[in-house]
């Protein structure tokens, strides 16, 4: 598990509800959802379903964690009466943001006394409205809960939100306008911020009338989700309708240096449209059947991609993909960074004409059955090698800046909780070095780890292709090998100690380098330098997107506890 010091309360906030109608039906959820799970898998990742039972983020944080859900029959009520610096830092908190605008609380409301036409006409209303819900209360609401959580926690000082969908939307309007205005810093109140498929740049449709009908109409109070009309309730200052001077200048999904350092922000992405409701018809591919994947991160934060849905049966929320990222982000020893270097000078596709390099790629963590990240062409969301090496160059970087693969968080102990039939590291083990609070980056920083009695080990699966298109835009088949790569391979890492008593370390091998499997190979043969190079094979440098000074780079950085 994560050091002790990372536990913080952990406050979660559900996504959009819709109209009065499901709002109505929402807030019976004691949790608001975040202690669903579900028992549909796909086969792979995105093949047939099949049984697999998860049991839920809330039931894994308090099994796995060690945290607790105190109620004592109104959240609210308990957090009230308690005495400051008394509750358990490790503790869940569901911010009730949708009760204010329910119908189901007051018993004397006008419509219990409603005729049967009424209640007919009232009905039709709330199934599609949502009035009294605001964005901007549910943002003041969050930032009472939260300074109240605090208050009266022992020995923390700011919480970890979680939030999914629209709730990551209520967290960036109390973070980046609500605390501005009570004079407060939202970095002084928020840890670190995890999203589950929160529209951080809005929802689009693939049809212009549809947006425009979302931004005039809204909804249900859907248009909260218009990209113009979210400068209102993220901006200081500024109040709902208020749009942005240069629209096109303006990005919601950028969260200022001053409000949270986008180093404490992960998103997850879903990819996988086909699971979710209707909307999926009129959203597309590339998205989770309603977040765009473009729209579905924070500029510059943490992200990872998994093959699901929205929500429902397939949702990103009640998934083991989602767990695992939420419990690493949170919790988890190493932030491990992976990137190309030294790539070819020259564009390649100015010598084979109309051509983009493009990378499918996955990350793998032995006794996990679930990939950390995934990005391929069959998901709608390949690497565009040509692309970002066109942006690096934009900005004046060099080849050898390295081009991102993949950001994530590691446990010294994988899998940090003990499975059947899983060799995982002693318990225990930690940085001798963590008193002072100082992250350690570099393998450098690794050394000054104590030995660990078993390795842990990941897999990193690359495969790189080329897409060729005529003068038109259209693609071109003519040299086309459907789902075959120009290069592939898997690159094995080792990190931990090979032996007890022995000194720690990372090693690395290529999958093509290995005589046999996998599991029968115990430790790779290459141990990683305090530089972080890793030679790519031969194949793989002749391909004219990397040449022959292409390496990958890992930056493995000691996180620094939590205060």
């Amino acid at each position: 598990m994560g050091d002790a010091m990372n536990a913080l309360p952990i406050v979660y906030c559900r996504g959009y509800a819709g109209p009065t109608s499901t709002i109505d039906t929402s807030v019976d959820d004691p949790f608001y959802g975040f202690n669903l799970g579900a028992t549909h898998s796909r086969v792979n990742g995105d093949g047939n379903p099949r049984f697999y039972q998860f049991e839920g983020p809330m039931l894994r944080l308090i099994s796995e964690q060690g945290y607790t859900v105190p109620v004592h029959g109104s959240q609210t009520e308990f957090l009230a009466e308690a005495a400051p610096d008394t509750l358990d830092p490790k503790s869940i908190w569901i911010s009730r943001f949708y009760d204010a605008a329910s119908t189901t609380w007051n018993p004397d409301d006008a419509a219990h006394h409603e005729n049967v036409f009424q209640r007919l006409i009232s009905g039709i209303h709330d199934h599609f409205t949502a009035d009294g819900f605001d964005i901007e209360r549910a943002a003041a609401e969050l930032y009472d809960l939260v300074v109240a959580v605090i208050d009266k926690t022992e020995g923390a000082d700011r919480v970890n939100i979680v939030a999914h969908s629209m709730g990551g939307l209520v967290a960036r309007c109390m973070m980046q306008k609500i605390c501005p205005q009570k004079g407060k810093a939202a970095k002084d109140l928020v840890a670190r911020f995890f999203t589950y498929a929160t529209p951080h740049g809005g929802i689009e449709f693939t049809g212009g009338v549809l947006n425009w009908a979302m931004d005039t109409f809204g909804p249900a109070g859907g248009d909260i989700f218009s990209p113009p009309k979210m400068y209102g309730y993220l901006t200081p200052g500024k109040k709902w309708g208020d749009l942005p001077p240069d629209p096109a200048a303006w990005d919601p999904r950028v969260i200022p240096a001053d409000v949270l350092d986008v180093n404490d922000v992960f998103c997850l992405i879903g990819t996988d449209y086909k699971d979710y409701d209707a909307t999926k018809y009129i959203v597309g591919p590339q998205s989770d059947g309603l977040v765009r994947i473009g729209n579905a991160y924070v500029k510059n934060a943490h992200r990872a991609f998994a093959y699901k849905s929205h929500s429902g049966r397939y949702g990103e929320v009640n998934s083991e993909e989602g767990y695992q990222n939420l419990q690493r982000f949170l919790f988890a020893d190493w932030q491990v960074d992976v990137g190309l270097v030294g790539l070819a000078a020259e564009d390649p596709g100015a010598q084979d004409g109309d051509v983009a390099w493009q990378a499918d790629l996955s990350l793998a963590v032995r006794g996990l059955s679930v990939l950390i990240t995934q990005q391929s062409a069959a998901h709608d969301n390949p690497i565009q090698l040509s692309k970002e090496l066109a942006l690096g160059k934009g900005i004046g970087d060099s080849p050898d800046t390295p081009v991102p693969l993949v950001s994530t968080f590691l446990f010294k102990k994988e899998p940090p909780v003990d499975l059947p039939a899983t060799t995982v590291t002693a318990a225990g083990d930690s940085p001798t070095a963590a008193d002072d609070g100082a992250p350690d980056a570099g393998i450098l920083g690794l050394a000054s780890m104590s030995a660990v009695e078993t390795l842990s080990r990941y897999a990193l699966s690359l495969k790189v292709y080329q897409v060729a298109t005529k003068a038109t835009g259209a693609f071109d088949f003519t040299d086309n090998l459907e789902q075959v790569g120009d290069w592939s391979d898997v690159l094995i890492v080792d990190v931990g100690s090979s032996a007890p008593g022995a000194p720690f370390g990372v090693w690395w091998g290529w999958n093509s380098e290995i005589a046999g499997s996998i599991s029968a190979k115990p430790q790779m043969d290459h141990l990683l330098g305090d530089d972080g190079v890793i030679e790519l094979p031969a194949l793989a440098k002749a391909l004219p997107i990397f040449g022959a000074k292409a390496q990958l780079k890992i930056t493995v950085t000691r996180r620094s506890p939590v205060p």
